[in-house]
């Protein structure tokens, strides 16, 4: 039986991440979505140790796992490895292990592809806790800390409860209703991901610097793509130190390397988004929030405007 969809995650030394990643990619927390349609590829990027085998074989769906060892600092080659093991008619791309899911995610994700020929289906970024990661250490926020937040929050029996514990991710910061810096989990047929050519290798920082976001701006230039965006899911970063949230690299230099393979700093892409989903009461401060923020911007836009005032 052919299946609906492959989810790829990518992982490095996340011992105290990965768990909960894969909890909720699970057929028992995952809503509206037969856990014979999907499969999960997992694929650790030369992690010191190897992938706890106790870990794996709790998983009650279908899984299967790759090692590349040895292996370069970014997650490039093993999400490429991973999407060309995929088996799934759409496939799901999360680069970063350290992600956990919103319940609907694969269910809406399904429905979403559904209404374009040729459909990119983005997903917005949230950080655990009152602020964006980069900013953690400023307020004393560490992962002793977000353990006791989520086992506070149950978020097991109801995964929606992130979003009341949760703040924008820097890539997701205009809100829903702004460009997108990059998709957490980025899901396009396995024939555009093919077309596309997979993340770009040459970008070799640790963590890929801007890799992800030059994949889903050119899954969005892509020839008669359809971005849709979908609106009370996304995922939901654990802290654990990555590249880009500890600050090892900042922006500019991440800037620089984006542009000695694409000749200019990187820029959002800004196609015209259709929304799908259902908006739970524990996301609507974001709902408000983005609201907000898309008024702004518009407002900036009609000042700025030619005969404006």
């Amino acid at each position: 039986m052919p299946l609906d969809l492959s989810v790829v995650i990518v992982a490095y030394d996340m011992t105290r991440e990965l768990p909960r990643t894969l909890r909720s990619f699970a057929p028992d927390y995952q809503r509206g979505i037969d856990a014979a349609r999907y499969e999960v590829v997992l694929v650790d990027n030369g992690s010191p140790d190897p992938l706890d085998e106790n870990l794996l074989d709790a998983f009650q769906g279908r899984l299967r796992t790759e090692r590349i060892d040895p292996a370069p600092p970014s997650p490039a080659h093993a999400a490429n490895r991973g999407i060309e093991l995929s088996k799934g008619e759409l496939v799901g791309l999360v680069v970063d292990g350290a992600r956990m899911a919103s319940p609907g995610l694969l269910h809406h994700a399904l429905l979403a592809a559904r209404l374009a020929a040729r459909p990119v289906v983005a997903s917005h970024a949230w950080h655990l806790g009152s602020v964006r990661h980069m900013e953690a250490a400023q307020v004393g926020y560490d992962q002793a800390v977000e353990d006791r937040l989520l086992l506070e929050h149950d978020w097991e029996s109801d995964g929606y409860r992130l979003f009341e514990i949760s703040t924008f991710a820097g890539s997701s910061g205009r809100g829903w209703f702004g460009p997108m810096g990059e998709s957490s989990a980025l899901f396009m047929p396995k024939s555009m991901w093919e077309e596309l050519g997979g993340l770009d290798e040459r970008f070799a920082l640790p963590g890929g610097g801007l890799v992800n976001h030059d994949a889903y701006k050119r899954a969005c230039a892509l020839a008669g793509s359809e971005l849709l965006v979908l609106l009370g899911e996304g995922t939901f970063h654990q802290i654990h130190g990555g590249a880009a949230t500890s600050v090892r690299f900042g922006w500019e230099e991440m800037q620089d390397d984006y542009a000695s393979h694409r000749g200019e700093h990187y820029r959002p892409p800004s196609n015209d988004a259709v929304y799908l989903g259902r908006v739970p009461p524990s996301a609507l401060d974001h709902i408000s929030e983005s609201v907000r923020l898309a008024k702004r911007r518009i407002e900036r836009q009609q000042r700025a405007a030619p005969g404006s005032g």
